[in-house]
């Protein structure tokens, strides 16, 4: 084997590596927001999950950069996505704690078949019979997860599907504003106007922590929240995203795991084959994707 190729390899396999850290880290965060949820408003564990990613962030960036990474040349798009990232954060927490995380997991990955329908009114782009197919064949699976009208129906599962689409619409002003703003801008951002609003709304609902356990397990929001993300961009450097972005779908294991720890409950079998519907269409369309850009 060349040189070449086994530096292509090495490259593929971090890049493997980096998307399963992120997707281990999530599931966990996930699983102490409903442990936190038992005992804590989630306006407060919304706040503690904003905070420590912005205070993360400033740490690394701010000593690099400085505060002139904070001059962005699209306030509004800027604003307009930490807006959106912090609804589809406040949505998925409330939602988290009635909704199993594995069942909350599969539902989440419907983020890229919006992205998908939206990309074509909001950026102008086309879309074919296959990547259209994936997308409705996709939203079935959702409502095999889901199954609206049956008695096992849980209302709070559509607040994942409102989570999921304030991301997508989230991931379509990231997409504008690339390439006019450092990404160093838009990370920022990405936590700063969600930790002001939220530290508005945060004396209203905020309860003081009745042990260090607790005090712990809120600081470890945002360092697994910033960590995943930054797991995520990172393992996008190492290799095409058709092959690196299916390895995210390991978070449904990881929620299966981690829901079974902090629940005891084990998806049903109607979750397993919605999710294994959601994965088999976002994966066909990380692929088409790749391949028509």
């Amino acid at each position: 084997m060349s040189e070449t190729r086994q530096d292509a390899l090495r490259r593929l396999w971090l890049g493997i590596f980096f998307m399963c850290a992120a997707t281990t880290a999530f599931p966990i965060m996930n699983g102490i927001v409903q442990v936190l949820s038992r005992s804590y408003p989630s306006e407060q564990i919304i706040w503690a999950r904003t905070a420590g990613h912005l205070a993360v962030v400033l740490l690394l960036v701010i000593p690099k950069y400085g505060f002139e990474v904070l001059g962005t040349r699209r306030p509004a798009a800027q604003i307009s996505r930490s807006l959106l990232l912090l609804a589809s954060t406040t949505l998925f927490f409330f939602a988290v704690k009635d909704v199993p995380l594995a069942k909350a997991a599969s539902i989440s990955f419907t983020a890229p078949f919006f992205v998908t329908l939206l990309a074509v009114p909001m950026l102008g782009e086309r879309i074919d019979a296959k990547r259209l197919a994936a997308v409705l064949v996709g939203f079935c699976g959702v409502l095999v997860v889901i199954r609206p009208g049956s008695e096992v129906f849980q209302p709070a599962a559509l607040l994942i599907v409102g989570s999921a689409f304030c991301y997508a619409v989230y991931q379509v002003f990231t997409r504008k504003v690339a390439g006019i703003d450092r990404p160093e801008t838009s990370v920022m951002y990405s936590a700063l106007i969600g930790t002001v609003v939220m530290s508005f709304v945060v004396p209203f609902a905020w309860r003081t922590p009745d042990n260090v356990t607790d005090i712990l397990l809120l600081l470890t929001l945002g360092l697994l929240g910033a960590g995943g993300h930054w797991c995520v961009a990172k393992a996008m450097t190492y290799g095409q995203a058709s092959v690196i972005a299916p390895f995210q779908y390991w978070q449904i294991i990881g929620s299966v795991l981690v829901g079974y720890l902090v629940s005891g409950l084990f998806p049903d079998a109607y979750t397993w084959v919605g999710a294994g519907i959601i994965v088999a269409c976002g994966v066909t369309l990380a692929v088409a994707e790749s391949r028509r850009r």
